[in-house]
């Protein structure tokens, strides 16, 4: 993934090896002279180039053995480095203070990349930290698991199972990201040894599309990090890390400034957009909450899917922008199956509270989807009458002005008196933490904007009962 960083080359680790537990975190607690000793790290990262102990060879070329000739070399090479094959010469160390080591398995190293390193820094400096990382615990890498879909007996439903399966993320999707997410982890663990990266949001929850977004978590530490000033410190130190090291692997790296600081960047291996915020824990537990019920019932997926590109064509699936976030958009959609008069989904907070407490460590939650079974619902409405439903119920059914949508109680129950709650014209509530997922929605004419297109949708679906009236299919499915 990264040849050139400062990890070496190959960066994929042997197969008896690459089973790393990419959920597993023991709680730490990060000091401020430990942020003083990443800074140091992330100043010196090059020194750390890997190098073994042991004799090693590259190819066919004899172990390099390091110059014992005076600190002072001179341009002149020595006799006895002229016979070396090209290869072996461009990946010397010129530290005349080492023991004769050589350089582990990488791409030889280009001429600027080369370091004379002082004898100030002839150990690289490792603080205490550095020794007591925890190991990963060995975990399986979570695929998808495999349902049958609903039958489709109707034209509308034919052509959202046909968007599902055309849009709906790949395994191979998934692998892409995952691989990113471990070399980028390595890398990060030169700054911060204990801390772990995560994969979450869409690419895991169930929900993602063949073009979704990589969202990661770094993990400092399992307690509330301040985001103001904590997180854009550490951020500033990830994303400098980025920008010098990795800039031939990672492209337009950007640090956002938001209320929640993220670091956004390109893969240019897989070509994924990522976004990377440090310590939104709850983001952790609701991407393994949302992966139990899109495996709960066989039409979640599909419907949800079809919601999120007819939010996104009509320009408001955008919490930047304004509207709604894809993650209040899942919940709008869970919340609905809830409560029809024969629910398709319960509420499984309720029903398996110690699989989904909030308590659970984060090495563990990963595992709570598998503790429940497949939902039985005596409701037996097609794909296409749902989505119709779903857009009816926010036309016409659910009072946007006294309720707030809580997946957590399966039902809509009375907005709290909070100031958070307070002229918010949309309230979702967060089944973790209680905060409203819908809070940039906060002009007039945005929440208008989406009641209008639930309405305006509803009517043209209805009369039409084709999918094209409310959302191109040829489009969104060249879109992915």
């Amino acid at each position: 993934m990264f040849p050139n960083s400062i990890l070496g080359r190959p960066p994929f680790t042997p197969n008896h090896q690459q089973q790393q537990n990419f959920f597993a975190l023991s709680p730490t607690l990060y000091s401020h002279q430990q942020l003083i000793d990443a800074q140091f790290n992330f100043q010196n990262a090059d020194l750390s180039r890997a190098v073994t102990l042991q004799q090693l060879t590259y190819g066919n070329v004899s172990p390099i053995q390091t110059s014992t000739s005076p600190l002072f070399r001179g341009r002149k090479r020595l006799s006895d480095e002229k016979n070396l094959p090209l290869d072996g010469k461009r990946q010397r160390f010129h530290s005349p203070h080492q023991e004769p080591t050589i350089v582990n398995h990488i791409v030889p190293l280009s001429g600027e990349r080369r370091y004379s390193m002082p004898p100030l820094f002839h150990t690289h400096y490792v603080p205490d930290i550095v020794r007591c990382v925890p190991p990963f615990r060995e975990i399986p890498f979570l695929e998808p698991r495999e349902i049958t879909l609903p039958e489709a007996k109707d034209k509308l439903s034919q052509q959202i199972l046909e968007l599902f399966e055309a849009c709906q993320q790949q395994v191979s999707d998934l692998k892409k990201k995952e691989l990113c997410r471990t070399q980028l982890q390595r890398e990060i663990q030169l700054l911060f040894p204990q801390s772990r990266l995560f994969l979450v949001g869409s690419s895991l929850n169930g929900f993602g599309t063949r073009s979704s977004d990589g969202d990661l978590c770094l993990v400092i530490k399992e307690e509330p990090v301040n985001q103001k000033t904590e997180a854009r410190h550490i951020l500033t130190l990830v994303h400098k890390h980025f920008c010098t090291r990795l800039s031939g692997y990672i492209e337009r790296p950007q640090l956002i400034r938001a209320k929640v600081p993220i670091v956004k960047f390109r893969d240019k291996v897989s070509c994924v957009e990522f976004d990377l915020n440090v310590n939104n824990i709850v983001g952790i537990r609701n991407t393994f909450l949302l992966r139990a019920y899109a495996y709960l019932e066989n039409r979640v997926r599909p419907l949800v899917l079809v919601i999120k590109k007819w939010a996104s064509h009509h320009e408001i699936n955008d919490a930047s922008r304004g509207t709604l976030s894809s993650y209040s958009l899942v919940l709008m959609v869970l919340h609905y199956l809830q409560t029809l008069p024969e629910p398709i989904l319960p509420s499984i907070q309720k029903i398996y509270p110690e699989s989904f407490s909030p308590a659970i460590q984060l090495h563990l939650v990963h595992q709570a989807p598998c503790n429940v079974p497949p939902y039985l619902s005596k409701n037996e409405s097609s794909l296409g009458d749902l989505l119709l439903g779903f857009l009816k119920y926010y036309a016409t059914e659910f009072d946007w002005n006294s309720q707030m949508i809580s997946v957590r109680e399966a039902k809509a129950v009375p907005r709290p008196d909070g100031i958070e709650w307070r002229n918010k014209y949309i309230c979702v509530e967060e089944p973790f933490d209680g905060t409203n997922t819908a809070r940039a929605v906060h002009e007039k004419q945005k929440f208008d904007m989406i009641k209008d297109q639930f309405l305006k949708s509803w009517h043209r679906l209805k009369n039409k009962r084709d999918l094209n009236s409310i959302l191109p299919l040829r489009a969104a499915i060249l879109k992915r």
